[in-house]
C-alpha cells in the first residue's frame, strides 16, 4: 500500500514503530498531488515547503521521544473556509482572492497544538453555497471515482483529496449536508458533529446556527480522533456549551448488541436511485446481523425539511455576506462611481457569483417587511417541530439509519443550470442540520457504474459516541470503506 493511501491511526502506528517518517508520508502525499492535481482541482492553495518543515519539526520529536499524539505528523488538508494565520483563505471567492488572515481559526490552532502537518487550502462552493463546488471562483472539483462527475459540495475538495490520497484526512463544514454528501459522492467516512460541539470561531459563515464543523476521513475511527483532538467549549464561540467530552475511542466495538436502530420510512423517498437504496437496505441487515435491532420509525414533517432549510439558510447567509463591502477588506470595483451606493452595488455585483447573488436575494426577500412573518418566522416555527420530532423518535431508539443521497454522483454541468434540481440533492441531509443532532456519513458500497453509495447515522445531541460506535462496527464487518479510486 502507498504512504498516501494509509488511514491516521495507520499512519500513527508506523510512525512510532519508525516504519517511515512524518516526512516521509508527507512527500509521499505531495507527489500524489502533483500527479492527479490537475484532474481533481482538488486544492486552491497548496503549502508544500511548510508541510515539509512542519513534518520535520514531527520528526524531530518522535526522535526525542515526545510525540504530542496520534495526529502528530499526519499530513492533512483544510478546506478554504478555516482562517490560517499567513495563508491566503478565500471561501472560494472572488470577493477574498488576496485575502490572508491574520489568525488561526480555534480547530486550526488545536491542530497546530496535535502536531498537524497541512498540506493547503482545499476547493469549496463559494462561501460553501452549493453542492457541487461547481460555483468555486476556482472551478469544479472532480470525482475521483469519475472524472466526469462533480465532487460534492461544498466540502468537494477536501472529500476528494481524501479519496484520492492528497493527504491523511482533511476539515469540512456541514451546513446542509456540504461534509456528508461529497463524503459519499467520494467513498470515505464524514461526520458533522452536534451543533456547537466543535468552535466555529475562524471559519467564514454561511448560516451561523446551522453552519457545523467536521472531520472527513478514510474511516470511522479516524473521525474519532480528529474529533477528540477538536471537541469543546471555547471562549470565542458562544455557541458552543460546556459539555464534556467523551473519549470517543472508547466508544468504537465490533458489535451492536442492545443498539436499537430506528428506519425512518420518509428516509426512502420516491425516485431514489436504485442502487442507493439497496446498498442502504443491504447496511442495514448487515447491522442486524452485528446484533443490532431495527425498528421502523416515522417523521412525518419530513416532507418540509426542505423547504424550511432553503427559507432558513439563505436568510442567514444574506445577513452574513452583508460584511463584504470592499472597503474593510475583501473584493473592491475598479470601475468610478459617483456615490458609496453605486460603489457597493458595482463591488458585490463584481464581487459574488451567480450561486450567491440567487441566495442573497431569496434570503433578503425572506427577511423583508411584509414577508418576514410568512416566510422566515413560519420556517422557524417548523423548524422547532423538526427538532422536537427527532428529539422524540431518538429517545425511542439510540440511532436513525438512512441514505445520504438520493442518487450517486452526478456528472459535472447536469445540475448547474437548474437550481431546484441541485437544492433538492439535499433532501436527505438539511433536516440534520436544521435539528442540530450529529450525523456520520459511511460508504456502503457501489453502483453498477462503480460509483460510491454512501449512508448516514444519526443520533442524538451530543450522542457522538453512538454513531461512531454504529459506524465503527459497520466498518469492522465490511471492506467498502478501504477501498481506494484509481485515477
Amino acid at each position: 500500500m502507498n504512504l498516501f493511501d494509509l488511514t491516521i491511526h495507520d499512519a500513527a502506528d508506523g510512525l512510532r514503530a519508525k516504519k517511515f517518517s512524518s516526512v516521509e508520508l508527507t512527500e509521499s502525499c505531495i507527489e500524489r498531488t502533483n500527479s492527479v492535481e490537475k484532474k481533481l482541482n482538488s486544492y486552491i492553495t497548496q503549502t508544500d515547503a511548510t508541510a515539509l518543515q512542519e513534518a520535520k519539526e514531527a520528526d524531530a520529536r518522535f526522535s526525542a521521544g515526545n510525540p504530542r499524539g496520534p495526529l502528530d505528523g499526519i499530513p492533512c488538508a483544510i478546506k478554504d473556509v478555516y482562517c490560517t494565520k499567513g495563508v491566503r483563505t478565500t471561501a472560494a471567492s472572488k470577493n477574498l482572492d488576496d485575502f490572508v488572515p491574520p489568525y488561526d481559526a480555534t480547530t486550526v490552532k488545536k491542530l497546530k497544538a496535535a502536531g498537524m502537518v497541512s498540506l493547503g487550502k482545499t476547493n469549496t462552493d463559494e462561501y460553501t453555497c452549493g453542492g457541487s463546488t461547481e460555483s468555486s471562483y476556482y472551478g469544479v472539483t472532480r470525482n475521483p471515482w469519475d472524472l466526469e462527475r462533480v465532487a460534492g459540495g461544498s466540502s468537494g475538495g477536501s472529500a476528494s483529496a481524501v479519496a484520492a490520497g492528497q493527504c491523511i484526512y482533511s476539515l469540512g463544514t456541514d451546513t446542509g449536508g456540504s461534509i456528508r454528501q461529497p463524503a459519499s459522492y467520494c467513498g470515505i467516512t464524514g461526520l458533522k458533529p452536534t451543533y456547537g460541539r466543535i468552535s466555529r470561531f475562524g471559519v467564514i459563515s454561511m448560516a451561523s446556527s446551522l453552519d457545523t464543523i467536521g472531520p472527513m476521513t478514510k474511516d470511522v475511527m479516524d473521525a474519532a480522533l480528529v474529533l477528540q483532538q477538536l471537541a469543546g467549549h471555547d471562549v470565542y464561540d458562544s455557541t458552543t456549551p460546556d459539555v464534556p467530552v467523551p473519549n470517543y475511542l472508547d466508544s468504537l466495538k465490533p458489535n451492536l448488541d442492545g443498539i436499537k436502530v430506528g428506519v425512518p420510512k420518509e428516509f426512502f423517498i420516491e425516485g431514489m436511485d436504485s442502487d442507493q437504496e439497496r446498498g442502504v437496505r443491504d447496511a442495514i441487515v448487515e447491522l442486524e446481523k452485528l446484533g443490532a435491532k431495527i425498528v421502523e420509525v416515522s417523521l412525518p414533517h419530513s416532507v418540509y425539511g426542505l423547504a424550511v432549510y432553503y427559507i432558513i439558510c439563505p436568510s442567514e447567509v444574506s445577513a452574513n455576506m452583508e460584511r463584504y463591502d470592499g472597503i474593510r477588506y475583501g473584493y473592491s470595483t475598479k470601475s468610478e462611481t459617483k456615490d458609496l451606493l453605486e460603489f457597493y452595488t458595482k463591488t458585490r455585483a463584481e464581487g459574488f457569483g451567480s450561486e450567491m447573488k440567487r441566495r442573497i436575494m431569496i434570503g433578503t426577500y425572506a427577511l423583508s417587511a411584509g414577508y418576514y412573518e410568512a416566510y422566515y418566522l413560519k420556517a422557524q416555527k417548523v423548524r422547532t417541530i423538526r427538532k422536537r420530532e427527532f428529539e422524540d423518535a431518538l429517545k425511542e431508539v439510540d440511532v436513525l439509519i438512512g441514505p445520504t443521497v438520493p442518487a450517486p454522483a452526478f456528472k459535472v454541468g447536469e445540475k448547474i443550470d437548474d437550481p431546484l434540481q441541485l437544492y433538492l440533492e439535499d433532501i436527505l441531509t438539511v433536516s440534520i442540520n436544521i435539528s442540530g443532532v450529529p450525523s456520520l456519513a459511511v460508504p456502503v458500497g457501489f453502483s453498477k457504474n462503480n460509483l460510491p453509495l454512501g449512508m448516514q447515522i444519526i443520533g442524538p445531541q451530543f450522542g457522538e459516541e453512538k454513531i461512531l460506535r454504529v459506524g465503527y462496527a459497520f466498518q469492522q464487518a465490511t471492506d467498502w470503506h478501504s477501498r481506494r479510486a484509481v485515477i
